[in-house]
């Protein structure tokens, strides 16, 4: 296999992230599961979201190598409501100008990195996503300006032979 030693084992992690995320949420039962089973097969969150209903949403990001993020709401009595892969076309189109960066981590979850660039001045948020064709390697990134506000949006690709 050609590439750099670390990009295959960064892939190799990420394949068997997702394969463990696969079998984990075959056991998860919405109406059924408890806030202790998800914990068994998730672990920690790395946020917890607490909602106005009495609901909670845990957030399991799978970068920065994984392509998913997920948002886990337990209902006020702790029992699975929903499980959302939360990196896809729809949330993306959601971050608008003007947001600030707790309300686009409530949509994207964290992401896998944090880029300044003091002379722009410009923060940038990058997640990576599920590319087309699946072999190249797609970022989607949310730009911040000086004022920590949404200032746009954008991708990467890089196309793998």
């Amino acid at each position: 296999m050609k590439g750099h030693p670390l990009a295959v084992l960064a892939l190799l992690l990420g394949l068997s992230l997702a394969g463990c995320d696969y079998l984990a949420l075959q056991d998860l039962k919405p109406g059924t599961s408890t806030d202790l089973e998800v914990r068994d097969r998730f672990g920690t969150p790395a946020m917890e979201w607490h909602n106005e209903d009495g609901s909670l949403t845990w957030e399991y990001p799978r970068g920065p190598a994984g392509v998913d993020t997920y948002m886990i709401t337990l209902g006020p009595d702790r029992i699975l409501r929903s499980v959302e892969q939360v990196l896809t076309e729809a949330n993306f189109a959601r971050i608008e100008k003007g947001m600030s960066q707790e309300q686009v981590r409530r949509i994207l979850g964290r992401p896998g990195s944090i880029n300044h660039f003091p002379l722009k001045p410009e923060t940038v948020w990058d997640w990576r996503i599920a590319g087309i064709p699946a072999s190249d390697e797609t970022h989607f990134h949310v730009h911040f300006g000086a004022d920590g506000r949404v200032s746009g949006t954008s991708r990467r690709v890089e196309a793998k032979a």
